[in-house]
């Protein structure tokens, strides 16, 4: 239940702008018992941000976390005007208007002959200097940042933005407004973007760039992120949310303050934005919506055929996998599943043995969670047939190889399977991050190869990544697509380049966070809540980098840096000292953060 708090110190507060943002920034403050004065220059937008507020409060009354009582106090506290004079009387003033110094500019210096001289003003900026801002005001020790997440209702996160001209006890007493409307404060210094948006708009533009060299579809980007990530939105849909002119002014702060070119914004992002063409509010941005404010997608001339219309694939009833690690335990277990006879080959006999008491303790774990029967589980382990050598491939119609990432190691697989494998036989690699083209290449066949990229744990994970190279023919991509979706995978089309879809957006943004900690400007744990609480991201960068292994992730991260050559990507020194050091995250007990032993 949303009760009334006890009188805190900052009781009445101004909220100027009331967009999206300011009007959810208001509906919080109303919520904790605030006297909230909400100001827009625009009557149309004062009256939707009260009918917005009707309408959340009238849906916590039907969910039952409101009284109709409690509903009729919060809409009482919350009154709209369009002077700015209204907020004479406020303890704080949050502004949320437009992203541009000369519109914020003139809000503060008409608050400065307004308000009260204790009175706190608080920028919504996600990429302006607070520090000019503070400067030029009357009273620059009351000026700070105070930056919420859109949805602000549900988003924990509030970065607190402090410059060298602000007030401590102004710092303490909106971290303390924060805590009391139950939201997780996150102080940070005053550079473009902060620390969530940060890195957020950085992977974004990233992203926006991708699609723009036709590297992969809008869709195929979106649900490489969400699926082989765990994002609650692909990076076009979250720019199509934020606002694509938006993102482009926070980027172009951004490289106005770093030169570094991955903050360039795409041009694309200049483009949509000079077209009007903004995202949901504008009702087209990188999708197309029902309506403007809509976030529903509709269907346009860019949308792809479906992938469940691909046809001309080669058949497949057999499935040779090669390797006897987790990742290749897990993708005979998929097949195996899905009806699929399967060879798994090791190095040994003994290698493939283990490697299918594996699965079969997974599938004990599947039938123990009720996700497969014990009848199911038995069948899937018969279809699996372990063997010592290659050469029990020599009828496959697939052949997958999840061996170690080594192009050497792989390119000596790949010239066994081009001798032992049938003709018309499918030969997929795994790889993650090295050129497929360079493993096709030691073939007599490189029309038959393709990369099959999984991500772990492979029976749980949907995504696959399914990379062409220049060579691959069109019947051996179909096969491909078809046979994921026969065994319950999206397939996402990307070419044959570093990183792939979800590696070349990703690694970038967890190098980025590294170089932040690097510079003294905020520590893993500011950094993995901003962007848990601020992103909605499953885990924080320090917290995957060291679940995914720093001696991997800095062997992805100088694969990077080779194929793109830009200075940007060039791996983070402290993460090369780490590895350095043996400290390579969980495996070791040691990463960024420390672990308990292993027992």
């Amino acid at each position: 239940m949303d009760r009334q708090s006890s009188q805190p110190t900052l009781q009445t507060i101004a909220v100027v702008g009331l967009g999206t943002m300011g009007t959810g920034i208001a509906e919080v403050l109303a919520r904790s018992g605030r006297e909230v004065i909400g100001i827009d220059i625009s009557e149309a937008a004062a009256h939707r941000a009260a009918t917005s507020l009707a309408a959340a409060t009238a849906r916590s009354v039907a969910r039952e976390r409101l009284t109709e009582q409690e509903r009729a106090d919060v809409l009482a506290r919350f009154r709209t005007f369009t002077d700015l004079g209204a907020a004479a009387e406020a303890d704080l003033v949050i502004e949320v208007v437009p992203e541009s110094y000369e519109i914020k500019q003139q809000v503060f210096r008409e608050l400065d002959a307004i308000v009260r001289p204790d009175t706190i003003l608080a920028t919504g900026t996600n990429a302006l200097s607070v520090t000019r801002m503070a400067a030029e005001s009357l009273r620059p020790e009351r000026v700070l940042g105070l930056h919420f997440f859109n949805p602000a209702p549900t988003m924990k996160l509030v970065e607190i933005v402090s410059c060298v001209l602000t007030a401590p006890p102004a710092v303490e007493a909106v971290t303390e407004l924060a805590r009391d409307l139950g939201k997780e404060p996150v102080p940070v210094g005053d550079r473009p973007g902060f620390v969530a948006d940060g890195l957020l708009f950085g992977y974004l533009n990233q992203a926006a760039a991708m699609y723009e060299a036709r590297y992969a579809s809008r869709e195929d980007i979106d649900a490489a992120m969400r699926l082989g990530c765990g994002l609650p939105m692909g990076p076009l849909a979250l720019l199509d949310l934020i606002g694509v002119d938006t993102a482009r002014t926070v980027l172009e702060a951004m490289y106005a303050s770093s030169g570094d070119r991955l903050h360039a914004p795409a041009p694309i992002l200049g483009q949509l934005a000079e077209a009007g063409l903004t995202g949901q509010k504008s009702g087209r941005g990188f999708y197309t919506y029902e309506a403007p404010g809509s976030s529903v997608i509709v269907r346009d001339l860019q949308t792809p055929l479906d992938g469940s219309l691909v046809g001309g694939g080669r058949p497949v009833g057999s499935v040779g996998v090669a390797g006897s690690g987790t990742m290749a335990s897990g993708i005979a277990q998929v097949f195996a599943q899905a009806g699929y006879s399967v060879v798994l080959a090791a190095r040994s006999q003994e290698k493939a043995e283990a490697a299918k008491a594996a699965i079969g303790k997974s599938l004990g774990r599947a039938v123990s969670k009720g996700r497969l029967t014990e009848e199911g589980a038995a069948q899937t382990l018969d279809r699996i047939t372990p063997a010592g050598s290659l050469d029990a491939f020599s009828e496959v119609d697939l052949a997958v190889e999840a061996v170690a990432e080594d192009l050497a190691v792989k390119q000596e697989l790949f010239s066994t399977l081009d001798k032992v494998c049938k003709p018309g036989a499918v030969l997929a690699t795994t790889t993650s991050s090295l050129p497929v083209i360079a493993i096709a290449r030691v073939t007599s066949r490189p029309q038959d190869v393709i990369g099959m990229h999984f991500f772990n744990p492979a029976p749980a994970m949907k995504l696959v990544e399914v990379v062409r190279t220049v060579l691959t023919a069109d019947d051996v991509h179909a096969t491909v697509r078809e046979i994921c979706l026969k065994v319950r995978k999206h397939p996402v089309d990307c070419g044959d380049r570093a990183g792939f879809i979800v590696n070349a957006l990703l690694f970038p943004y967890l190098n980025n966070a590294i170089k932040m900690v690097e510079q003294h400007y905020a520590d893993i744990d500011q950094i993995d809540a901003a962007m848990k609480l601020g992103g909605g991201y499953p885990m924080g960068p320090f917290e995957l980098l060291d679940v995914v292994g720093l001696d991997v992730s800095l062997a992805i991260e100088k694969v990077l840096h080779k194929e793109f050559r830009d200075p940007g990507l060039a791996p983070s020194p402290l993460l090369e000292h780490l590895v350095a050091a043996g400290c390579l995250g969980r495996k070791t007990g040691r990463g960024f953060r420390e672990y308990a032993a292993r027992r």
